[in-house]
C-alpha cells in the first residue's frame, strides 16, 4: 500500500513594506480620480493643491458635493468620537485658483495662543472658533488697504441699519439695530472683485450666491441684539433661497466693546485663551474679537440643510472707540442684485 502524502499548509507571508506602500498608491490614486471627477480639483499648470490633514478634519470643500450630507455627517460623527468638546482640525494648504490668486493659511485650535492679540505678524491662518455653531476665523484675510478702500467707499453712503420685516420681506426701522450702513455692489469695482473672489475661495461658495457686501458703522453704545441671518418668512427666500452662510470682517480696531457673540453655541465658553479680555456682553456666550483685516465665517444651516438655532449671534455695544466691519451673506442658490 502506497504510503499517504501529508502536505503541511505553509504560512501565509506578509505583505511587505514596497507592496502596502504600492496598495496606499492606488487608493490614493483612486481618490484622487474621483475628485477630479466629482469637479473638487482641477488640474492645470497653474494650481495645486496640498493636503495635511488629521482624522478629525472637517473641509467646507464637501460643500460642492452633492452627496456632500453622508461625508459631513461622517466627519462630525468622527469628530465626535475623538473629543466631545474639543473638534479641532489642524490643516495647512495652499491654493492656486483658477484666476491665479493664491490663498495660503493653516488651520489652528485656539489653545495654541494666549490671548486674542497673539499672531499680528500678517500670517493668515484659520482659527476653529466652534462647532455648533460651525464658525471659523480667517486671520489678516484682508490688508490694511483693503479694510481702508472698504469704509472709504461707503462712507458718503451711510444710512440708520434697518432689520428685516418678517410680515412684507421689507426693511424697517428697530431699536435692536442701532448701527448705520450702506450695500456696496457686487463686483463694485476691482478692489471688491478681487475680495469678493477671495471669499468665495475661503467659503467655497460660488460669487454670484452672494449679496453684495454691506459695510457697518458702529460707534460708542451702539450694538445689533442677538437674531438669525436666515430667514423665517416667504418673501425673503425667493431670491436665491435661504441663506446658508455669513462672512464678517472687521474693518477696524475696536478698544474695547464690539464683539460678535454667539449666546447659543455648545461647548465650555470660558475656555477661551481671550475670555478676560472680553466686556460683559462679550461673556454671555462664545465671543470673536474685532480685529481689522479678520474674517469670522460661520453657517446658519447645518449639513444635513436645516436652520442652525446654535447660529444666533449678535453684535457687542462699542464701549469706548470705533467699529466698522463688512458683512457677506451667502444663499443656496444665486443670488440676483
Amino acid at each position: 500500500m502506497a504510503k499517504s502524502k501529508h502536505h503541511l499548509r505553509q504560512p501565509r507571508k506578509s505583505s511587505s513594506p514596497s507592496t502596502q506602500a504600492f496598495t496606499v498608491l492606488i487608493l490614493l490614486t483612486f481618490v484622487i480620480l474621483v475628485l477630479l471627477g466629482l469637479g473638487i480639483l482641477f488640474i492645470e499648470k497653474t494650481y495645486f493643491l496640498r493636503f495635511d490633514i488629521s482624522l478629525c478634519v472637517y473641509l467646507s470643500i464637501f460643500q460642492r458635493i452633492k452627496w456632500k450630507n453622508d461625508i459631513i455627517g461622517a466627519f462630525m460623527k468622527l469628530s465626535n468620537q475623538i473629543h466631545p468638546t474639543r473638534k479641532f482640525c489642524f490643516l495647512k494648504f495652499i491654493i492656486k485658483s483658477q484666476n491665479s490668486i493664491t490663498t495660503t493659511f493653516t488651520l489652528k485650535k485656539s489653545e495654541e495662543r494666549k490671548s486674542y492679540g497673539e499672531h499680528e505678524n500678517g500670517e493668515r491662518w484659520v482659527e476653529v472658533i466652534s462647532w455648533e455653531p460651525r464658525a471659523f476665523v480667517y486671520h489678516n484675510f484682508l490688508s490694511k488697504e483693503e479694510c481702508e478702500h472698504l469704509i472709504s467707499l461707503a462712507k458718503p453712503n451711510m444710512v440708520k441699519s434697518t432689520v428685516v420685516d418678517e410680515k412684507t420681506g421689507g426693511s424697517k426701522d428697530s431699536r435692536v439695530r442701532t448701527s448705520s450702513g450702506t450695500f456696496l455692489r457686487r463686483g463694485q469695482d476691482k478692489i471688491v472683485e478681487e475680495i469678493e473672489q477671495r471669499i468665495s475661495d475661503f467659503t467655497f461658495i460660488p460669487v454670484e450666491n452672494g449679496e453684495g457686501l454691506q459695510v457697518l458703522h458702529y460707534e460708542v453704545g451702539q450694538k445689533y441684539e442677538p437674531h438669525f441671518d436666515y430667514f423665517l418668512d416667504e418673501f425673503n427666500i425667493k431670491n436665491g433661497g435661504q441663506r446658508v452662510a455669513t462672512v464678517l470682517m472687521y474693518l477696524s480696531e475696536v478698544e474695547e466693546g464690539g464683539e460678535t457673540v454667539f449666546p447659543a453655541a455648545k461647548g465650555n465658553i470660558s475656555a477661551v485663551p481671550w475670555w478676560n479680555e472680553l466686556s460683559q456682553c462679550g461673556k454671555e456666550g462664545l465671543s470673536v474679537m474685532p480685529k481689522m483685516g479678520d474674517a469670522l465665517l460661520f453657517w446658519s444651516m447645518t449639513p444635513d440643510a436645516s436652520l442652525d438655532p446654535s447660529s444666533l449671534h449678535g453684535g457687542c455695544p462699542v464701549i469706548k472707540g470705533n467699529k466698522w466691519s463688512s458683512t457677506k451673506w451667502f444663499h443656496v442658490h444665486e443670488f440676483k442684485d
